[in-house]
């Protein structure tokens, strides 16, 4: 690993449990302190002075509150902290304002309650209802049934899709997932399952059983037909085969 200077050190001079890039690497990115954050976006300090020094200083100039830091001007920024270029300035600010959008978008993500067939179509459609081919989606869910995260795991051809469910139970694993559905389209219109839909679903609805995680639902969206109309998708749930 390339060396980085820190004005009067060098990151390789610091304890390796010391040093931001490996402990986030081994303990993950949550692990660090708001200054090791910003150590890692600046990379180098400044003359004399380490980046973990100048990260700390620019924290307790701002009572240790990233918001403040956030909303500085960038000309501002380069003002008051002097030393930071516009290179600096430009990259922690469009990190900060990464981390406020991030939050605002799930905050989107999860006023929503998946709480029936229909609000699950609903949900997904701008996902499949469009397509000319088929794909095949997972919606993890958080024990509220609001959404965790939506995924492709299958993309394929007009008449089906190939799934590994082996790879589709790892991401429900990783996403710590409490519930989970599954959609696919079928862009002939017709949203009836294929004995192959059903053997699959039993495949999955088996493997997540494993580890304790319920398949809620398996939905087939029909192409072009607003899942609020009759016929507009197919509910493995409401028709009793889950």
């Amino acid at each position: 690993m390339e060396d980085v200077e820190l004005g009067h050190c060098l990151i390789a001079d610091l304890d390796v449990a010391e040093r931001p890039r490996e402990k986030a690497l081994k303990h993950g990115i949550k692990a660090l302190t708001d200054a090791e954050l910003m150590a890692l976006i600046f990379a180098t300090g400044i003359k004399g002075k380490s980046v973990l020094t100048l990260c700390r200083e620019i924290l307790d100039d701002n009572d240790g509150h990233l918001s403040r830091v956030a909303e500085i001007d960038t000309r501002e920024f380069m003002r008051r902290y002097a030393g930071i270029g516009p290179a600096k300035a430009l990259t922690l600010l469009a990190a900060l304002e990464l981390g406020n959008r991030s939050v605002a978008d799930a905050v989107s993500v999860q006023s929503h309650i998946i709480n029936s067939s229909q609000s699950a179509a609903k949900y997904m459609y701008r996902f499949l209802g469009g397509l000319d081919h088929e794909e095949f989606w997972l919606l993890m869910l958080r024990r509220n049934l609001t959404v965790l995260r939506e995924m492709r795991v299958g993309q394929g051809g007009m008449a089906g899709t190939v799934v590994d469910v082996q790879v589709l139970a790892r991401e429900v694993l990783l996403s710590k997932a409490a519930a989970v559905m599954v959609f696919h389209n079928h862009p002939s219109g017709n949203p009836s399952p294929s004995q192959q839909d059903i053997n699959l679903t039993k495949r999955i609805a088996n493997a997540l059983a494993l580890f304790d995680v319920r398949l809620i639902d398996h939905i087939i969206i029909r192409n072009g037909i607003d899942p609020a109309s009759p016929g507009g998708f197919y509910s493995f749930h409401d028709n009793g085969k889950l």
